[in-house]
């Protein structure tokens, strides 16, 4: 790979949280910036701060989702930089409750942005990476990839096909020089759970048999917060996996990720449920 001052990196979900901090991290590095997200006003703002001149950071409006504009976003990355170096596949959406009143459009919902928009993009820079003989692809995954929790099933499942994903397709690519790096954030005080609890309202707010549990769970997720640390922290991450020689295949931070996923390691699974499971 080279130095990150040559590098071009596409970075999806960039206009908050864990991607604005990456797309600023990378930038003050020198890196050439392809940015997308929805918001269109907060990612021309962030685009803007990094870049007045426009001559290094490129900021594309874009739904994931879309194949139209997966194809419209590496396009336009071979237009401006005539390559790219590094795909941080950071976009996600979360949405938490008892997987037996949660609609299956939603579930599918989940799967279509944390999964198989991931799948479709990376799919895109695949063969622009083979072709040059090199490239890197950071997968930004969760804790949560690894320790599956109550009420949180259905975005736990998408992150731990994405690790299984990234697992597989680390060995397929890598007679072609491409590394495929997971990244596993904790707790990080960023937008992504006020969003969460956004999207899991006309769920959690039905009656039901869960209705006795879903204040004590509500109760020890706030707790949560106080774990919280600056998405920087993932951003150093994400530099570190670009500008390794031989970057580690998973990376996790801050600290407490580390003692979840060693406690999720050395227990039994009957003894860690024990830990996470619904109580009154």
């Amino acid at each position: 790979m080279p130095p990150l001052r040559e590098q071009v990196i596409v970075v999806p979900g960039a206009s908050s949280g864990i991607g604005e901090a990456i797309a600023r991290r990378l930038a003050r590095e020198g890196a050439r910036l392809i940015l997308t997200a929805r918001r269109v006003d907060r990612l021309q703002a962030l685009a803007q701060s990094l870049d007045p001149s426009g001559n290094t950071v490129l900021a594309i409006a874009a739904d994931i989702t879309s194949e139209e504009d997966q194809e419209r976003l590496v396009q336009s990355a071979l237009q401006r930089f005539k390559h790219i170096d590094a795909l941080v596949n950071n976009a996600g959406y979360g949405q938490r409750g008892p997987l037996e009143i949660l609609p299956v459009t939603s579930l599918r919902q989940n799967f279509e942005v944390n999964v198989f928009s991931l799948i479709a993009l990376t799919q895109r820079v695949l063969p622009h990476f083979r072709k040059q003989g090199h490239g890197r692809i950071i997968n930004i995954s969760s804790v949560a990839g690894k320790i599956a929790r109550p009420l949180t099933s259905v975005y736990d499942s998408t992150k731990h096909a994405l690790e299984a994903l990234s697992d597989g397709l680390r060995g397929e690519l890598l007679p072609f020089g491409i590394d495929v790096v997971v990244i596993r954030p904790g707790y990080i005080a960023t937008e992504f759970a006020e969003a969460a609890q956004r999207a899991s309202e006309p769920v959690l707010d039905q009656p039901g048999p869960y209705t006795p549990y879903l204040a004590a769970y509500e109760r020890g997720y706030q707790r949560s917060h106080h774990f919280a640390r600056p998405p920087d922290v993932i951003a150093k991450l994400v530099q570190r996996a670009l500008t390794a020689r031989r970057p580690r295949t998973h990376y996790a931070g801050p600290l407490h990720a580390w003692l979840f996923l060693f406690l999720r390691w050395l227990l039994p699974a009957r003894v860690f449920d024990r830990f996470v499971r619904l109580k009154k």
